[in-house]
């Protein structure tokens, strides 16, 4: 008798008993009395695979487990080659001590950067003693949450899963890279160029780039070739967006002054859009700001606007529609010169 052989255990799925073939399959009439049970034996446990038991075939599900798994083996690799890694500012903590620490989150995973290594650097003087320089650099941190930031691990504890950053040795490194001169004497970022930077705070006349591990602001002026009252409505922490550098100067990895805008990227459309204004023409605009009694306007159809009077009992304020009358066009200055006849809408 040649002995049974027992067939390997086989992983079904729900995929596969969809190809089952029933067609030749003979047809089973129900018995007219019920089988005898068969005598009830001892149960025994088996231990349970330790794969996942999936809908589709070829499907790959990882648990949280696994997950946090995959990022600490990545963090521990970062870790040996220093390699900068990016992440997101979800949060500032008090120790206990007294000191801030910066919590950014890298695919989930917490990681700790002291305020020391957020390269937050200010002027510390006889105007400014050490109490408010850290209370400076707190706000600052403040208004910077939710902004993308690069950073090197200085430390892990394997126990724990804590992970200790700095913010400044990852943006040292990215100088070195792209800052500094290479064989032939270019630097990656030079004047002139478009690069891409990250916005890591906005306040309603500026807005604070990151690029390539140098800060830079850059005013509402040079945002765009409208007049825009508030960068807030237009610009946000987290974002990316296109700078063109106007100009950068090194002396060393820890001075490097960089100035750029961003207007000067989009091209500049209020020349033609100057030319749909009429003389003693009404235009619906929105009022971006007000300056020792001048009002400016950005007009609807795309036209900056300069009031100087205002024929509404109300007085005008900042994000009113409004209705200009246009009763100068100045080409040179590329603006519509008129006044305010009455106040749409006041923004209460």
């Amino acid at each position: 008798m040649p002995s049974k052989t027992t067939k390997p255990e086989e992983t079904v799925t729900l995929e596969e008993t969809k190809n089952v073939q029933t067609e030749n399959t003979p047809e089973v009439s129900a018995p007219d009395t019920a089988l005898p049970l068969p005598p009830a034996t001892a149960s025994v446990k088996k231990a349970a695979p330790t794969s996942i038991l999936t809908l589709s075939a070829d499907a790959e599900v990882e648990t949280l487990e696994s997950k946090e798994d995959t990022i600490w083996h990545e963090l521990q690799n970062a870790y040996r080659t220093r390699k900068v890694l990016t992440g997101h500012l979800g949060g500032i903590e008090k120790m206990e001590g007294g000191g801030t620490i910066a919590i950014v989150y890298y695919k989930e995973m917490r990681v700790v950067i002291p305020l020391a290594e957020m390269m937050i650097n200010l002027v510390e003087d006889e105007a400014h003693d050490y109490g408010e320089l850290v209370q400076r650099q707190n706000k600052i941190l403040g208004n910077m949450l939710g902004c993308e930031i690069d950073f090197i691990i200085k430390g892990l504890d394997n126990g724990s899963r804590s992970v200790v950053a700095s913010r400044k040795d990852a943006m040292y490194k990215k100088r070195q890279i792209f800052y500094l001169p290479d064989a032939n004497g270019n630097s990656r970022v030079c004047e002139d160029r478009i690069v891409q930077a990250r916005v890591i705070a906005v306040a309603e006349k500026v807005v604070r780039v990151e690029i390539f591990g140098a800060e830079c602001s850059i005013l509402a002026r040079d945002l765009s070739w409208d007049w825009l009252g508030d960068a807030t409505e237009s610009f946000h922490v987290g974002e990316q967006i296109l700078v063109r550098i106007l100009s950068v100067t090194v002396t060393s990895l820890d001075n490097i002054t960089v100035k750029a805008d961003v207007k000067s990227v989009n091209g500049n459309t209020s020349k033609a859009n100057l030319g749909k204004c009429k003389i003693q023409g009404k235009y619906a605009g929105v009022v971006t700001d007000i300056h020792k009694g001048t009002v400016f306007v950005r007009l609807h159809i795309g036209v900056n606007a300069v009031a100087h009077s205002c024929y509404d009992n109300r007085l005008p304020g900042k994000k009113d529609e409004v209705s200009f009358v246009v009763t100068k066009i100045d080409e040179e200055r590329n603006v519509a010169v008129g006044l305010i006849s009455r106040i749409i809408r006041q923004n209460i």
